[in-house]
């Protein structure tokens, strides 16, 4: 009997495998073709101010993908399998092209682009960033480059070599999902970021969550240690935000302030005017 539990664990193991392996297979041919025929757009969601809820600081753009049905598929569906793949590096490239453009487009707008410290050294993600800052002298102070926490840890020396070479042409970076990976403080103290955006399971119900609280507050407190501008992610109602803005941070991000939206209220504007 125990050899046959033992048979029966292992092949659901392998059947979970298989599962898997064919789930990735078929999200990088999705995200194969949806690069091959550009079927790939950003979503814009505003980041606004702590003190003044009205007030967007800025927006994130957020690279999705096209499906062969035209549906719109969010990152969180396909980056996890592609993040270290060649397929991974070209959707960097093309959000951040994407994230050029409409800078160049829209001269009042501040806009963050996703990117992976993988795309550190990859000569297409650098052709594109010097040939998207070359339309507009002003896009440089305007862009705002993304990395998550566990990415920069994977290369952090040359992570803070590339920074140091951006931001001296005026780009600002910013730490993504701060928390939830495993930064290495004698790390964090060589980095120069310029934003934390604290990862959202910190933010979400934080206003029931008096352990939550005081991690914040000891994140908010280390942000302002190094001279860095804080955002909390994944703000989902006014009693979240309101503790949050209680705490001092300087930005908030989430769906009680708005989605994610590939039509911003921009471009209705230039519509209406061009109509």
């Amino acid at each position: 009997m125990a050899n046959m539990s033992k048979e029966m664990t292992g092949g659901a193991r392998n059947a979970l495998d298989h599962a898997v392996q064919s789930r990735d297979a078929n999200i990088m041919d999705m995200v194969r073709r949806a690069i091959k025929h550009r079927q790939v757009l950003l979503a814009f969601q505003p980041v606004v101010q702590a003190g003044a809820f009205n007030r967007v600081a800025f927006y994130e753009g957020l690279i999705r993908v096209l499906d062969e049905t035209g549906r719109v598929i969010p990152a969180a569906e396909f980056i996890g399998a592609v993040e270290d793949t060649e397929y991974g590096r070209l959707l960097d490239c093309l959000a951040l092209d994407m994230g050029l453009k409409e800078l160049a487009r829209v001269p009042d707008l501040r806009l963050s682009i996703n990117m992976s410290a993988r795309s550190v050294g990859y000569k297409k993600w650098m052709n594109t960033l010097n040939r998207g800052l070359k339309q507009d002298p002003t896009i440089a102070e305007r862009l705002i480059l993304e990395i998550t926490e566990q990415s920069a840890m994977t290369i952090p020396e040359l992570v803070v070599s590339f920074m140091d070479d951006l931001q001296m042409r005026g780009i600002t970076f910013a730490m993504d999902d701060f928390g939830a990976g495993y930064t290495a403080l004698r790390h964090f103290k060589d980095f120069s970021f310029d934003v934390l955006k604290i990862d959202g399971t910190f933010a979400r119900g934080i206003s029931t969550d008096p352990d939550n609280q005081v991690l914040v507050s000891a994140m908010v407190k280390i942000a302002e240690q190094f001279d860095m501008f804080t955002v909390a992610e994944f703000v989902e109602n006014e009693q979240d935000a309101l503790t949050l803005q209680a705490l001092g941070l300087n930005c908030l991000q989430g769906y009680y302030f708005g989605a994610p939206v590939v039509r911003p209220h921009w471009r209705e504007d230039r519509d209406l005017k061009q109509a």
